[in-house]
């Protein structure tokens, strides 16, 4: 630009002051091994061609940028007062109710937001999607935006100089600073205006107007002939040779450059497009004898050299005269450099340094575009020097050559395309950005396809194509005499100077420009930027805008610093800049980048399925789809459009003034950042905006009318203003959304670093807008973003609700309109040329000419690429012309009109090389519109219906009125006047409704049903029938009548009521006669009579009188019938009370007899109930009543219970007989089971006495229960409940099966299938499962290998939980090491102990339900003992068969029963083979539990409190004693000799559980809820070493009741001194255990502590002592005051597993437990029995 030295003119570009710089875009193509010093050096600076997918970078730290809630964010501020005096758009702030659905709130806002353009959307406060973007694979490209450059005016202005420059360079003239007029710099370009505004040069001179010219100027001063002299001299030194150049060089460069284009710039009324006069006019050389713009330059040359000659014209050419310009378009190509320019502060790494392009004219390489003929930026892109690799120069900075408003990236399938590497982006023709989508490649991940790039300009087609610029001339074709081709400085083009006419000659060393790049092409757009991360984007977004502001801001004295950079100082110097001719700030925007490629920031459904957010309708991936949104029915992806589009900005970098594509809404996300201020005006100030565009740079507009499509000039608000525009601003923040509204222009910048998404949407309101849209895009020949003809059919084939018809029907009938105008008037063209009847319009008639025309109807979907009009851009989706001969496609508008071909127009309407496609025939068309007309007018249509059958009758049938609202109501829309039809119909039904209670039975059979209910609620039934009787009356029929005369319908049940009402006058008249004389009628009469009057449904008082006449007659009937029957005393009590309530007058003989009848059961019921009630029954009594029974009315449940209580007696007598008798048999097998002799005494609780033989046969049960105790104390379960014999019994049968199977055999050490490799296919997998461990069983949780052995143990099975085992932990197994003991919850009994416990069985009076179970356990055992014999051979025994014996060794140690031999034969041959111990293992003579036995409560309180003598505790922790009372049991059998003792018929709640003993025997009364003592204080030292604090008894004990307790190891211990057949042992309490493997107890326990020695009971009553004697506590002396309930509950407490426990549960064995809890109940009874005998 030329600046003069007084104006301080200066340029800043945005520079990254640390060495942290973008990749590069032309480097080398590897890897760059210098690291970014402000990154990790994990991070390296990668090559052009490196994909972006495969770059990495430090990654954002999301703490370090502002974000919604965030310290650091921007608070909300009132309105400020903003530069050129902007009103702020309004701001909404929407509830959670509001913000659930997007389009409904912005449907609510859109009427107040309209009316601004634009308008802010501050979401609720919990509302805060993460950010989902990978910072660290994020790159992305950015573009240059030099900020003087984009506003209109000023860019017109350094064009104008620019080219100017050019013009006097060329022609030997240096213009390198403006001209000096009184001291000061003369702008030209405002000299120029202003002498073209007053008229041109000529009139000014005229008119003297020079000196006006000066002061408009700003020059001041008295009025000087001497500046007007200035003025005129510099305006003819350097404007005006210029400006005649342009006049006649001007027309040609238009011509040609409209030619390129395919038709006129201008958007056009016409139909047909511009005609040319050669078809293949497109190089230079078609122009060569007659351009305007040779001949333009040859005179121009001539003239400047040689004034006095002028060259001559063709005689055929007359040169084109146009009136006088209003402005020529620049291209900014920036070859006019100021004097004081300094060099750039910021270059990006990768920029080679600038090279002359006269010195690379026949060497430089094609630039990367020049593979695409489309997107050659070397042509028509102005002066610019070129560098390699065809980057040009300008301003000192490099330059794009075709300065355009690119996508982000470009995929065209070169270089890294797909990750925005080098290449440039797609652009439509004319450079709007393309969001238009074509089928393939498809991106990986989603549904969408790739953006079909679009084309600028196409440049002109020269003869050298793929040669190198300067080898051969684009005039003549030819590559001789290289010396003598010139390159144009600006488009590169190259010619002969003798080709040119005039012939030129031109130095060396001087530049030379084509006409073309003279006049200009008005081209422009922003140069691609460098390749970020965001990381290396924030750190230059913040560098720049430090160091910028840094020297502007002023010091704050009571901060004392610099004042902070406020939102408004950055908004002033924006504008400043913007508007500033003389300083050039250059910033770089990351704009219109791709989220399919890049990612959005928001969470998707593909990559975060379970983020809530992925599915939020406000997720702009999310809302363009909404149902409600018209973008759904776009068949494809739109990038940009339906697909978010992302953003990063930096201070400064701006997006300039646009309107949305096709008019739609859009929506704008902050993630994070700073500010984006929005600039916007409201869509009805639309044309008055463009208008005052034109006004404001004409010379823009007349070059390029689709100015505002490219998104690259801005105008400030108070210039708009000033044209009347209203343009309103707001400032959008981290966490808040921008709406922007159909047709409202928006602009707007940065204040910094922040990333946005942007989306487009479209609710119904936007449809006009689309289509008007659509017009525009075709008038200025833009290639749209999708067929909005296609959407509107899609919504109509796929939506078929009412709410999409309502904007759909009338955008439709406008469609329908517009096609069928089209194809008429093409038809007519058609038939111009021979009138005849057509195929097409007229299928069916037939015709003398043939139509050879193509044509067909084809619905089917076609390539996107076939639909748009070669000409004019639009969608041709309903109708098509087809070339076949070229295959280009023209929409209906320039059919035949366009020269598609180079057949004549006439040939185009009528031969067969042309075809006519339709979509739908106008007939198919007509019914798709109609049927979506129909289903639109569906609420108008019910209207009109309803509205007619109204006028038609005065009174309508409530039929057809229903059948309207049903009608109505199946319609889904809001149809008015169906409320007020319902509620007629409403009050209509109700009419019937309560008419049908007078016309049928409904009501009176519901009165009838009620009865029973109105008996249990009085006071409602009450209520209820005070409300029916008001509604029975008869004068309410009289009242419905009326009702229905009022209310003006009509409907059958109004001629029925009619009738009914003269029935029931009819029916009174019969009554009253009936009534005078009832002896002359039957009952049947009566109730005839009564059934009529009740079929009216009201109350007539002449029902109730029948009523009561024929009740008595009933009554009377059915007590004569009752008479001598047998009855109840309830029956007879009812029928008493029956004649009551009809009125039976009181001296009737048969109630007299049933009142006689009455009194007589009452006295029986009574003395029943006394022999009942009392504690010994006199069972002769009960006989003598039984009988007595059968004659009198007594009570059923009564009398069953005197039948019961005789029935039990008997029955109970018969089974005890039976059962002792059986016990008896000499068959062993004939005896009962002693589950059913258990049963049956247990079912004597039931009696209050004892029935004959009931003490014998307890006798026996007592000796069979001592057998099974025996079992217990084997098995270590003595102080177990009895029925644990048999569960524990089977737990240990199923796991010696598995221990003792002899198909296990030794195996080498395998690994659990958890720990093993999957195997390949060719391995054979074995289909048994491997056992492990002791028990033999598959790998089960946590396993646990032995590092001497390598055998896997279960970790449960060793007693180590989980957490308390490390991986690394080393572990020896018991069988390796004796030492190491193995966990057991219960003792193991020997195998011969067992065997004989087997023989005793014969002697038992019942058959035992443990004897299978004994057998298999004793079966299994004895057979591997016969297995084991060989390898227990101490003579064969060899190291070799260690491993053996070890295998069997487990298998022993895991049985349930001990095996001496065997186990000590094979400890002491593993230690002697492979010893581990330093010793020898002793010899095992038996096996107890390991258990460790769990402190009372009592000995918590006393550890807790450091006591070690319960006395010393306070008293409220001492153990309540229990008082007992001695009862005398009554016998029921008075003549038994043997004294048995008749069970107490005291509840069962009172006695406790089978085999447990009282507190009151273990040590004094005590409270059984608060047992204390339950465990020792101390251990005894013989076994204080012991390695588990288990109980080990001596071994050289007599006792064999000293096992260790599995349950309650403490307060049942106990200590007898002798060992005798005869004694009572007291055993362990009855309490259902959590498993079968019962505990082991403590070690020997202090019995003074536990068995004080005055206990109620003697502790061993021998058996000829017990003859005869009964110790009987006295009744008042009850040793079990506590329920059954509670004793469970105190027994649960001894038993209830630590919490740490960490002991395996027999879930089995527990559910079999759980199964005889009940059963358990029921044993409580005998612990009393047993000690009380």
């Amino acid at each position: 630009m030329v600046v003069p030295p007084s104006t301080g003119g200066s340029s800043f570009t945005a520079t990254i002051t640390q060495p942290s710089y973008p990749a590069s875009a032309n480097g080398p193509s590897h890897l760059n091994p210098t690291k970014n010093a402000t990154t990790s050096s994990q991070y390296p600076t990668y090559a052009a061609h490196i994909p972006f997918s495969a770059r990495r970078a430090a990654p954002l730290d999301m703490a370090t940028v502002e974000r919604r809630g965030h310290p650091m964010a921007v608070r909300e501020t009132n309105k400020r007062i903003r530069p050129h005096g902007l009103q702020d758009a309004p701001t909404f702030r929407p509830t959670e109710d509001e913000f659930r659905d997007p389009m409904e709130y912005i449907k609510k806002i859109a009427p107040e937001g309209r009316k601004y353009g634009i308008c802010k959307i501050i979401p609720p406060q919990d509302w805060t999607p993460a950010f989902a973007i990978d910072t660290e694979r994020f790159h992305f490209r950015t573009r240059r935006q030099e900020l003087n450059s984009v506003e209109g005016g000023t860019r017109t202005n350094l064009n104008y100089l620019d080219q100017l420059a050019k013009f006097h360079k060329q022609h030997g003239m240096n213009l390198n600073r403006f001209p000096s007029v009184d001291k000061k710099p003369l702008d030209l370009f405002k000299l120029k205006k202003a002498v073209e505004t007053r008229g041109g040069f000529e009139k000014v001179c005229k008119l003297k107007k020079w000196a006006e010219i000066g002061r408009d100027l700003g020059y001041s001063g008295k009025i000087m002939s001497s500046l007007s002299t200035s003025l005129k001299n510099s305006y003819q030194k350097w404007l005006h040779p210029y400006e005649e150049y342009l006049r006649l060089a001007k027309p040609g460069v238009q011509q040609q450059l409209e030619f390129e284009y395919g038709g006129p710039f201008t958007p056009s009324a016409a139909s047909s497009p511009m005609k040319h006069p050669h078809s293949q006019q497109s190089t230079p050389m078609g122009l060569q004898d007659y351009s305007p713009a040779m001949q333009a330059s040859a005179a121009l040359n001539a003239n400047l050299k040689q004034p006095e000659e002028r060259p001559e014209m063709p005689p055929d050419v007359e040169p084109q005269q146009l009136p006088p310009s209003s402005g020529f378009t620049a291209v900014n190509t920036g070859g006019f450099t100021p004097v004081n320019l300094t060099p750039a502060s910021f270059q990006a790494v990768n920029t080679p340094a600038p090279q002359s392009n006269r010195d690379k004219a026949n060497t430089v390489a094609a630039t990367p575009h020049s593979n695409n003929e489309y997107s050659n930026p070397a042509k028509g892109a102005g002066s610019q020097m070129a560098v390699p690799n065809g980057v040009p120069l300008g301003n000192g900075h490099p330059l794009n050559p075709l300065k355009r408003t690119f996508s982000h990236e470009n995929f065209s399938g070169g270089g890294s395309g797909k990750d925005g590497g080098n290449t440039s982006d797609s652009v439509d023709e004319n450079g709007r950005r393309s969001k238009r989508l074509k089928k393939a490649p498809t991106v990986v991940g989603s549904h969408m396809s790739m953006f079909r790039p679009t084309n600028p300009r196409p440049p002109v087609q020269r003869y050298n194509v793929n040669g190198k610029t300067g080898e051969m001339c684009d005039t003549c074709g030819k590559t001789d005499d290289k010396l003598a081709i010139f390159v144009c400085d600006g488009c590169e083009n190259s010619y002969h100077w003798y080709c040119l006419d005039p012939a030129v000659e031109i130095p060396a060393n001087q530049d030379w420009h084509c006409p073309r790049c003279l006049v200009g092409t008005g081209e422009f757009g922003f140069e691609e930027g460098g390749i970020y991360s965001l990381k290396q984007f924030q750190e230059k977004a913040q560098s720049f805008k430090d160091s910028y502001f840094a020297p502007k801001m002023p010091y704050d004295p009571v901060l004392n610093t610099k004042r902070q950079v406020t939102e408004d100082d950055v908004e002033r110097e924006f504008w400043r800049l913007v508007e500033s001719i003389t300083e050039t700030v250059e910033v770089e925007y990351g704009a219109d980048i791709h989220s399919t490629t890049h990612g959005s920031g928001f969470p998707t459904i593909e990559k975060n399925p379970l983020d809530s957010y992925s599915t939020d309708p406000w997720n702009l991936n999310i809302l363009p789809l909404h149902p409600e949104s018209l973008f759904r029915h776009i068949k494809s992806d739109i990038s940009g459009m339906t697909v978010p589009w992302l953003y990063v900005g930096m201070c400064f970098s701006t997006f300039c003034w646009h309107n949305e594509d096709h008019y739609s809404y859009s929506a704008n996300y902050q993630h994070f950042g700073s500010t984006k201020t929005w600039y916007g005006i409201p869509g009805a100030d639309a044309e008055r905006f463009e208008e005052a565009m034109k006004q404001a740079v004409p010379e823009l507009f007349e070059t390029q009318p689709d100015l505002l499509f490219q998104l690259v000039t801005l105008l400030p608000p108070d210039q708009l203003k000033k044209a009347g525009v209203n343009v309103y601003a707001l400032d959008q923040r981290a966490g808040q959304f921008v709406i922007t509204f159909p047709q409202a222009y928006h602009a707007g910048f940065n204040h910094g670093f922040n990333f946005n998404e942007a989306v487009n949407f479209a609710p119904h309101d936007w449809e006009p807008f689309g289509e008007a849209g659509i017009e525009r895009l075709q008038a200025f020949r833009k290639h749209p973003c999708f067929s909005h003809d296609e959407l509107l059919m899609t919504a109509a084939n796929r939506d078929t609700t009412i709410k999409t018809a309502k904007w759909l029907a009338p955008a439709l009938q406008r469609l329908r309109q517009r096609e069928r105008q089209q194809r008429a008037e093409l038809l007519t063209r058609h038939k111009e040329y021979v009138d005849h009847h057509c195929k097409i319009d007229e299928p069916d008639v037939e015709s003398n000419f043939h139509c050879e025309l193509g044509f067909e109807v084809d619905e089917k979907d076609v390539p996107e690429n076939d639909y748009p009009c070669t000409y004019c851009k639009a969608h041709s989706y309903l109708s098509r012309f087809r070339c076949n001969t070229t295959s280009k496609v023209m929409c209906l508008l320039h059919a035949g009109n366009y020269d598609c071909c180079d057949a004549a127009e006439e040939l185009r309407f009528t031969s067969a090389t042309h075809s006519l496609i339709y979509r739908y025939t106008d007939n198919s068309l007509d019914a798709i519109v109609q049927k979506v007309i129909d289903r639109s007018r569906m609420p108008e249509a019910w209207q009109e219906k309803l509205d007619k059958l109204l006028e038609d009758e005065p009174k309508p049938a409530l039929k057809a009125l229903r059948s309207l609202v049903s009608e109505g109501e199946r319609i889904p829309y809001d149809v008015p006047g169906l409320a007020d039809l319902k509620t007629f119909v409403d009050k209509c039904n109700a009419w019937v409704d309560e008419a049908i209670n007078y016309i049928t039975r409904k009501q009176q059979n519901r009165r009838k049903n009620d009865r029973v209910w109105r008996k249990n609620t009085s006071t409602k039934a009450a209520e209820q029938e005070e409300r029916e009787k008001e509604l029975r009356k008869i004068e309410n029929i009289h009242k419905l009548l009326a009702a229905a005369e009022e209310i003006s319908f009509d409907c059958p049940e109004i001629a029925t009521l009619t009738e009914r009402s003269e029935s029931i006058a009819e029916f009174q008249r019969d009554a009253k006669l009936a009534l005078k004389t009832p002896a002359l009628r039957s009952t049947q009469e009566f109730e005839d009579l009564i059934e009529r009057g009740k079929g009216f449904s009201v109350d007539i008082p002449e029902i109730e009188q029948l009523d009561q006449v024929v009740q008595q007659m009933k009554w009377t009937d059915k007590a004569r019938e009752l008479r001598g029957q047998f009855q109840t005393l309830d029956d007879v009590a009812d029928l008493i009370k029956r004649a009551g309530e009809i009125g039976i007058p009181e001296p009737t003989e048969l109630l007299q007899y049933y009142k006689e009848q009455q009194l007589q059961g009452e006295l029986w019921e009574s003395k029943a109930k006394e022999l009942i009630s009392v504690e010994s029954v006199h069972y002769q009594q009960l006989e003598a009543l039984s009988t007595q029974a059968g004659s009198l009315p007594v009570s059923k449940q009564t009398l069953a219970s005197v039948d019961a209580i005789l029935a039990k007696q008997r029955e109970a007598h018969r089974q005890i007989q039976d059962m002792y008798d059986k016990s008896r048999n000499v068959d062993f097998r004939s005896r009962p089971k002693y589950k059913a002799v258990r049963d049956v005494l247990d079912g004597l609780s039931e009696l209050n006495s004892k029935p004959t033989g009931t003490i014998d046969l307890e006798k026996e049960i007592k000796r069979h229960e001592d057998w099974m105790r025996k079992g217990k104390k084997l098995f270590g379960k003595a102080n177990a409940p009895l029925h644990i014999l048999h569960v524990h019994m089977n737990y240990v049968a199923e796991h010696n099966r598995h221990c003792f199977d002899l198909q296990d055999k030794p195996r080498l050490p395998v690994e659990p299938a958890s720990r093993e490799h999957t195997p390949v296919d060719s391995q054979d997998i074995d289909p048994q499962r491997e056992v492990f461990c002791m028990c033999r069983q598959p790998e089960a949780g946590l396993m646990i290998e032995c590092e001497l052995c390598h055998e896997w143990y279960h970790g449960k099975c060793l007693k180590i939980a989980r957490g308390k085992f490390k991986e690394d932990d080393k572990y020896t197994c018991p069988i390796c090491d004796w030492r190491v003991k193995i966990p057991r919850d219960a003792a193991r009994p020997k195998l011969e102990d067992l065997q004989e416990w087997q023989q005793e069985i014969p002697t038992l009076p019942f058959q035992p339900e443990e004897e299978d179970t004994l057998e298999e356990i004793i079966n299994t055992g004895s057979k591997f003992r016969d297995f084991m014999k060989p390898y227990t051979n101490p003579m064969v025994s060899t190291p070799s068969e260690s491993d053996t014996q070890r295998f069997y060794l487990r298998k022993i140690e895991g049985a349930e029963i001990l095996l001496t031999d065997e186990t000590n034969f094979f400890r002491r041959e593993l230690h002697k083979w492979v010893p581990v111990a330093p010793t020898a293992p002793p010899m095992l003579e038996m096996s107890l539990s390991t258990r460790k036995p769990r402190p009372t409560k009592q000995q918590k309180e006393m550890s807790r409190l450091g006591i070690t003598n319960p006395d010393d505790l306070p008293q409220h922790l001492r153990t309540k004693q229990h008082s007992f009372t001695k009862q005398q049991r009554k016998s029921s059998d008075a003549n038994s000799s043997k004294g048995h003792h008749p069970l107490q018929p005291a509840p069962r709640r009172g006695r406790g559980r089978s085999d447990t003993p009282n507190s009151a025997s273990m040590g004094g009364t005590r409270d059984p809820h608060t047992h204390t003592h339950r465990l020792p204080t101390a251990m005894t030292s013989a076994h204080a070493e012991s390695p588990y604090p288990a109980y080990f008894p001596s071994p050289q004990s007599n006792n064999h009741h000293i096992g260790s307790p599995a349950f309650a190891p403490g307060p049942y211990y106990h200590n007898h001194n002798s060992h005798s057949s005869h004694s009572s042992h007291l055993d362990s309490p009855g309490f259902p255990p959590r498993s079968p493997i019962g505990r082991s107890g403590p070690g020997p326990l202090d019995p003074s502590l536990f068995s004080p020695t005055n206990n109620h009971f003697p502790s061993s009553i021998s058996g000829s002592q017990n003859q005869g004697q009964n110790h009987m506590p006295s009744p008042q002396h009850n040793p079990y005051p506590t329920s059954t309930r509670d004793m469970d509950r105190v027994f649960d407490e001894f038993t209830t597993d630590p919490s740490e426990d960490p002991g395996p549960r027999n879930e089995a064995a527990e559910a079999l437990e759980d199964r005889r809890r009940e059963e358990e109940h029921e044993n409580g009874n005998r612990f009393v029995d047993e000690f009380l005998r």
